[in-house]
């Protein structure tokens, strides 16, 4: 086959060094495989399937799967950008198939490469809260991840012997030492690159990781800004629901066939029920969390006035018109748990409008979008 004006051959950077690869590789396919498998949990806790049931307990569980997750992304931009420098001329390697494996590589190349690209674009871009595209996010991301996580399993199939016996060598047999080339090192681009990552992290982690807040410069939110000190996703403005929140003959509903007596509560029945105070987390898909006092009435303490079953599964519907989580599930777990709360106070105070007034539901290791707010129903089945 004639050769092509550009090879592999045109790069003479040493730094395109498969040592230098093959160690980007293995701390891609670390953070990949960790950020894949915390946003599968999350997507199983929001979408379950009928063999899945999400525990209550531990309270702070999915405020760390979904921390890890989101650190874990950001953590993969500047090794992912590193990575595809250093292999760059393998691009343009002559012939394009060598063999089997070879093809299957470089055919694996095209998911991966492209599916690593979306889906740490679309990440970043979602905790920012940007959206450039009119795409349903969730179930992109979600099964974009899964195509990319395909082609970085077979990538790893294809390439996991040349990668093992490179990390094992200290220096490659027909590789120059460092000091035989001026400028930076193969070490110094390894060092910079882990260096970038660590620093990205650092800088974004303390919205999730307390002791960081004071260093989470770039964290799209701080977990204090917001009415009643916590942030806000959306506003009572947003969601259309001002009216409705402030009128006073609001009712809080239960019913459902699980129940033998159906309700119909005022925000004073509600008031006038006994009142439970609980330390619970609110975890952000996007990644933030914040550790909050509510007070208010037991869930499991309305399904048993009302007469439903133990074991009963609640959907907890919103006055919320329209929108992907205007309503949520609470499972037998979720629903029994002492601390799961129709919350009437934040920090002692009445509720704010933009954090769920009249009420809203408060329980442990839910996601923050599960949490909801300006509740009206509960359907109990």
């Amino acid at each position: 086959m004639p050769r092509p004006p550009v090879t592999s051959e045109t790069f003479a950077s040493p730094l395109h060094d498969r040592r230098a690869a093959a160690w980007l590789g293995l701390s891609l396919g670390i953070a990949f495989t960790t950020c894949f498998l915390t946003g599968l949990l999350s997507h199983l806790i929001q979408y379950p399937p009928g063999w899945f049931a999400w525990p209550a307990r531990p309270a702070g569980l999915y405020r760390i799967t979904q921390g890890l997750h989101v650190a874990t992304g950001i953590a993969a931009v500047p090794l992912l950008l590193a990575k595809l420098w250093v292999v760059y001329p393998s691009f343009w390697s002559w012939p394009p198939l060598r063999t089997v494996t070879h093809a299957v590589e470089r055919i694996s190349l095209v998911p991966l490469v492209g599916g690593s690209l979306f889906t740490l674009f679309s990440g970043v871009a979602n905790i920012a809260r940007w959206y450039p595209w009119h795409f349903n996010f969730p179930a992109t991301h979600y099964w974009v991840a899964w195509i990319t996580i395909g082609g970085l399993v077979a990538h790893i199939g294809a390439k996991l012997p040349v990668s093992a016996e490179v990390i094992r060598r200290r220096r490659p047999a027909d590789a120059p030492a460092d000091v035989e080339h001026a400028g930076l090192s193969r070490r110094g681009l390894l060092g910079a690159a882990f260096a970038a990552s660590g620093l990205l992290t650092l800088v974004t982690l303390g919205q999730t990781l307390r002791p960081l807040d004071r260093l989470g410069f770039l964290a799209p939110r701080r977990p204090k800004n917001g009415p009643q000190g916590l942030p806000v996703n959306k506003t009572a403005t947003g969601a259309k629901v001002v009216d409705a929140a402030n009128d006073p003959e609001f009712r809080l509903t239960v019913k459902g066939r699980g129940v033998t007596r159906p309700l119909s509560l005022t925000l004073a029945d509600l008031r006038a029920m006994p009142q439970h105070e609980a330390v619970l987390p609110i975890a952000c898909v996007e990644g933030w969390s914040s550790t909050a006092t509510w007070s208010g009435v037991r869930v499991r303490d309305l399904l048993e006035l009302a007469g439903a079953k133990k074991g009963s599964t609640v959907r907890v519907e919103s006055l919320q018109p329209r929108g992907a989580y205007r309503a949520s599930t609470l499972n037998e777990h979720h629903a029994a748990d002492v601390d799961t709360l129709l919350a009437l106070d934040l920090f002692g105070e009445p509720l704010h409008i933009d954090h769920g007034f009249p009420v809203r539901l408060i329980g442990p290791n839910r996601p923050g979008v599960l949490q909801t707010k300006w509740v009206t129903r509960l359907v109990v089945k």
